[in-house]
C-alpha cells in the first residue's frame, strides 16, 4: 500500500470525487459537480488543506482529507480530518488507520494541534482505538460524535558537559 497526496495522483481525482459524493454528499441532495469543484483549495498545492489517497499498485483503495471544518454546528473545531473512505472490498486491512495516521502526522508536522474529526456513532471504537478522545456526542442534524487528538510533545534530553 502507498499513501500519496492527491496532487501527486491527479488521475485519481475523479474516483475520489465520486466516492466522497456517494458517501457524504449525495444523501443530502448535492450533485456530483458540487464535489468535483469543491476540492479546488485542496488541489491548490499548499500544505493545507490536503487530500491523501491510498493505492495498491494502480488500484485506488481509499482517501482522507484534511480541511478547516466540515461541521457547521462546531466550526471552531479546526483543523479536521474528514471524508475518510475505504473501498468496501478493501476494508479490514488497515487502510483507514493508515490514512488517518498519515493525515494526522502531516497536520502535526505543520504544528497543528489539536486536530478534530466528526463521525457517526458506529465509528466510536475505531477512533478511540487510534487514540482519539470523544469530546461531544449527538452533534448536528446527523447526531455525530466529535473527537480530538493532541500532538504528543517530544521530550528533549539535555546533556550538561
Amino acid at each position: 500500500m502507498k499513501i500519496l497526496d492527491l496532487n501527486d495522483a491527479l488521475e485519481l481525482k475523479p474516483i475520489v470525487a465520486d466516492r466522497i459524493w456517494q458517501a457524504f454528499w449525495r444523501p443530502y441532495g448535492a450533485a456530483l459537480t458540487d464535489v468535483e469543484t469543491a476540492p479546488a483549495d485542496v488541489l491548490a498545492g499548499g500544505p493545507f488543506p490536503f487530500s491523501l489517497v491510498a493505492t495498491d499498485g494502480d488500484q485506488f483503495t481509499g482517501t482522507v482529507t484534511a480541511i478547516a471544518s466540515d461541521l457547521d454546528a462546531r466550526p471552531q473545531f479546526s483543523p479536521r480530518i474528514a471524508a475518510l473512505w475505504v473501498e468496501p472490498d478493501q476494508r479490514g486491512q488497515g487502510i483507514a488507520e493508515a490514512l488517518v495516521n498519515a493525515a494526522t502526522a502531516r497536520l502535526f508536522e505543520q504544528g497543528m494541534s489539536p486536530i478534530y474529526l466528526c463521525a457517526k456513532p458506529r465509528m466510536l471504537a475505531f477512533y478511540q482505538r487510534l487514540g482519539w478522545s470523544l469530546i461531544e456526542q449527538d452533534v448536528g442534524p446527523d447526531g455525530l460524535d466529535v473527537f480530538d487528538l493532541h500532538a504528543v510533545p517530544r521530550l528533549h534530553s539535555v546533556i550538561n558537559p
